[in-house]
């Protein structure tokens, strides 16, 4: 896998060998992160699903002050953590990775805390619905939900939920979505065009 931009742009960083693990491909890491602007300067970001890390890595790399992996493999933590030591050994990095279950760890967590929630559950298994309705409350003002799933997020389904689609697209059997919370009259978060 190899970072695309900021900091550590073109590191590579290992893979762990993991059933269905998917690693988010370029092209798509790449739209996500012209769609949020180049820099997450100050952000505070969770990586809820974190697999291979690649997202989560990417946001750290582009600036976000915080950012937090969950991951609940074994095997995929320690990989997770083997890649922060290479990308930044320092005591002050922004890289926080848990070994813990995402839903659970987003039902206790704090509310508004977060500008961006990265969701990208494993395929199948029904966990779209849940992982948007448990992150939906952790946006800070102004935050962005981005989601992989296999299908599309029909508008209904997604106000049902509190939120509304700012972008999408579809890249192979991956439908990447970037979400945003619906502010009763409140104007929406902006982001470059």
């Amino acid at each position: 896998m190899r970072l695309i931009g900021g900091r550590w742009k073109r590191r590579k960083l290992p893979v762990p060998d993991a059933p269905g693990l998917r690693p988010t491909p370029d092209r798509v890491r790449e739209t996500l992160f012209n769609w949020l602007g180049q820099t997450l300067d100050g952000w505070r970001v969770l990586d809820a699903f974190a697999g291979s890390g690649a997202l989560g890595f990417e946001a750290a790399s582009r600036g976000a002050a915080e950012v937090r992996l969950l991951e609940q493999d074994p095997r995929l933590v320690r990989g997770l953590q083997a890649s922060a030591r290479l990308l930044d050994p320092s005591p002050g990095n922004p890289l926080r990775i848990e070994a813990a279950d995402a839903c659970a760890w987003m039902r206790t967590a704090a509310p508004a805390s977060r500008e961006l929630v990265l969701l990208d559950p494993p395929f199948h298994q029904g966990l779209d619905r849940a992982a948007l309705a448990l992150a939906r409350p952790l946006l800070a003002p102004q935050g962005w939900i981005y989601l992989e799933s296999e299908r599309a997020w029909p508008d209904a389904e997604l106000a049902a939920l509190g939120l509304r689609l700012h972008r999408q697209l579809r890249a192979g059997a991956v439908h990447a979505h970037l979400l945003q919370a619906v502010e009763p009259g409140g104007p929406g978060p902006t982001l470059p065009a």
